[in-house]
């Protein structure tokens, strides 16, 4: 099924850039200033009216997804990135250009229950303007990018800004989300997130509440990862989730950065006259046969040496090993051999012997006292019985 969807949404792009109806819109923007633009999704209902009212019998409210990319390209320009977290939500193509040209994005929209497609052409022109020589980054901790891209956000961040730098004339540079500078994904709780980097630039020195951060003491307690002691008058924050975390705080003067060095100058590659090639000297001859020696013939000497001391433990001993197991099965014959004569010696000697039969042997023999009774009518009566009955020692006395 997943397959299928994925192909249906294949299919869906690639007929949008065919068949799809197609609006051009137009931006311009100065280099080095901040470029936003909000994919509206009611933008693209129209164009799923009848799709939607057939499928689902509900209008404006079909989840969405974007796919933005350069046009004849498979992705957005560097310093281009589109972020929607969800396919109910709007999407934010932002970023901040540092060269002047011109960029035609396409913004396909893909509705996730039939799977139509629309198409938009964004046409944005970067024009070359001054960078801004004073520029300062904040960092807000309780704020997630796609949170802050909205204008009416924007405003308000830039309102507490003004008031902390004493500007009235600021622009927005660059607005970055903390895990493209190396963050780390916070936990799927309430009360975690992202954090967001505001960039902002002026023509005006940064004021004395901003100063304080090229403080050594400043440095030295952000350093130490202690609080941080911040003057009532500096701290602008009307909302909560937009105050700013003082210890990354950076302030960049343009100013005092020294000019780049001037690109070398390519010459005809022609000597001037007069002028010779002269090589440098050949390096001395050098005698290689000592390498040869210890690279070679040394490990040759050893592994025929290991050679030969492997092979007399391998056939040298295994020759003793032999002779010495078969004297040890000699011996074990011969130990053999001797013990069956002796057993056999013995029992000829018993055989022969006329000494009687011991009478503990004999049947109807009492142990205790010693006499010796008939059998009466059977051999076959146990001697147990014999000792109990009549000659036990439990008969009564007389």
């Amino acid at each position: 099924m997943a397959e299928l969807r994925s192909w249906c949404f294949i299919l869906a792009v690639f007929a949008a850039s065919l068949y799809g109806i197609s609006a051009e819109i137009k931006f311009t923007t100065p280099v080095g200033r901040l470029f936003t633009y909000e994919v509206m999704r009611e933008k693209f209902q129209n164009d799923f009216e009848t799709s939607s009212k057939l499928y689902t019998g509900v209008l404006h409210d079909d989840p969405m997804v974007f796919k933005c990319k350069k046009q004849g390209f498979p992705d957005l320009p560097e310093w281009l990135r589109f972020i929607q977290r969800h396919p109910f939500d709007n999407g934010f193509l932002y970023g901040t250009p540092m060269s002047p040209g011109k960029y035609f994005i396409e913004i396909y929209a893909i509705n996730k229950i039939s799977y139509d497609a629309a198409r938009e052409l964004l046409v944005i022109k970067v024009v070359s303007e001054k960078m801004l020589p004073y520029q300062a980054e904040f960092f807000i901790q309780l704020r997630e990018v796609e949170k802050v891209l909205p204008s009416s956000v924007q405003i308000e961040i830039k309102q507490d800004l003004q008031k902390l730098w004493n500007n009235e004339a600021l622009e927005m540079i660059n607005i970055s989300n903390a895990l493209d500078r190396g963050g780390r994904v916070p936990l799927p709780l309430a009360g975690h997130y992202e954090g967001v980097y505001v960039k902002v630039g002026s023509k005006k020195y940064f004021s004395k509440c901003l100063q304080r951060v090229m403080s050594p003491e400043y440095q030295r307690e952000c350093a130490t990862e202690a609080k941080v002691k911040i003057p009532g008058e500096c701290t602008f924050c009307k909302i909560p989730s937009n105050c700013i975390t003082w210890c990354k705080t950076e302030l960049f003067d343009l100013t005092k950065l020294e000019p780049e060095p001037p690109a070398p100058t390519m010459g005809s590659g022609i000597l001037e006259d007069g002028g010779y090639f002269d090589p440098p000297e050949s390096p001395p001859s050098r005698d290689y046969f000592p390498d040869y020696m210890v690279t070679v013939i040394v490990p040759l000497i050893i592994a025929i040496v290991l050679f030969l001391l492997l092979l007399s433990i391998m056939y040298g001993r295994r020759e003793g090993l032999a002779k010495r197991n078969a004297k040890t099965n000699n011996i074990q014959l011969y130990h053999h051999q001797t013990i069956h004569g002796n057993t056999e010696e013995l029992r000829s000697m018993a055989s022969q012997r006329g000494v009687p039969a011991p009478l503990s042997t004999l049947p109807m023999f009492n142990s205790r006292t010693g006499e010796r009774a008939s059998p009466l009518q059977s051999d076959s009566i146990p001697l147990i019985m014999a000792q109990q009955e009549p000659y036990s020692d439990t008969l009564p006395r007389k």
